[in-house]
């Protein structure tokens, strides 16, 4: 048998299939037992094991003759180390193995792209762009006018006055306080080793702050409070908002140092409690 090492990337789409090569070559052993196992963080795990496949590609992936493993359906999540391992025992060579490293490069899809459609001068904002799909993990990079943003706008004599941060690691181009001449069409491009893929163009607008206008919004509003309180002030004083009849009086039996108590002058004559001498 004449085993090696081999390494394998591949760029490719979710419904790819591949085949990984075990040859065996100069063997006199009748049924040759062949096994595949996958290595991922260092741990092993079977894949073809005693003529079956089983782990997590009991469903997705099939030997073909003599000792290759086609792999279905093929995703970032089956990048590792794939070693072959064929016992032989009346061969010269009773054993022997071939280890493969596939690397499975997935393309991003289309970003998600965030670009406020309008925004005043000197206020801050932040445009996002984000995937998910790619495999490994996205770099992002900001385009105005379909011109590529520096990540350091001070690096470029076209934007050092604009006051942008951008990460291309999350997708954010943040301005910390926005200049008219920021306004234009924004899109983001996602990439990796795999491909790249951007956003369709959006455009931002960056007016100037309208100071009369917001002046005019403050006197408005202080304008109506004055004419509620106003209307408030004549509703008490006109007694709409009473809460008893002004035509009702309340009488209250005189008190007198004589100790004697006058009742209401309907009952026509009064009535001592106690002695009295003249």
């Amino acid at each position: 048998m004449a085993f090696g090492r081999q390494t394998l990337s591949l760029v490719l789409f979710s419904w790819l299939s591949i085949e990984l090569t075990c040859l065996i070559e100069s063997i006199s052993t009748n049924n040759p037992r062949i096994e595949w196992k996958k290595i991922k963080n260092g741990v092993p795990s079977y894949v073809y094991f005693q003529n079956k496949i089983s782990g997590d590609l009991e469903h997705r992936a099939l030997l073909k003759e003599p000792a290759n493993l086609v792999i279905l359906n093929a995703s970032r999540s089956d990048t590792a180390q794939y070693r072959c391992e064929v016992a032989a025992i009346d061969d010269q060579k009773p054993f022997d193995e071939i280890l493969i490293s596939l690397a499975v490069r997935v393309k991003p899809v289309m970003p998600r792209c965030s670009v406020p459609e309008a925004v005043t001068v000197g206020s801050s904002t932040e445009l996002r762009c984000i995937e998910n799909e790619g495999f490994p993990q996205s770099q992002y990079q900001w385009f105005k006018n379909s011109e590529e943003l520096p990540e350091d706008p001070k690096t470029s004599s076209k934007f050092y006055n604009s006051s942008y941060t951008m990460n291309t690691e999350t997708g954010s181009l943040k301005f910390r306080s926005v200049k008219k001449e920021d306004a234009g069409e924004y899109h983001c491009q996602a990439r990796n080793e795999a491909g790249w893929s951007k956003c369709n163009p959006q455009t931002m607008e960056v007016y100037d702050l309208d100071i009369v206008g917001m002046f005019l919004k403050v006197l408005g509003g202080v304008a109506a409070f004055i004419f509620v309180v106003v209307g408030i002030c004549q509703i008490q004083k006109s007694g709409y908002c009473s809460c008893k009849d002004h035509r009702e009086t309340n009488y209250k039996v005189p008190q007198h140092d004589n100790r004697m108590d006058y009742a209401s002058p309907d009952e026509g004559h009064f009535r001592h409690k106690s002695s009295f001498v003249i």
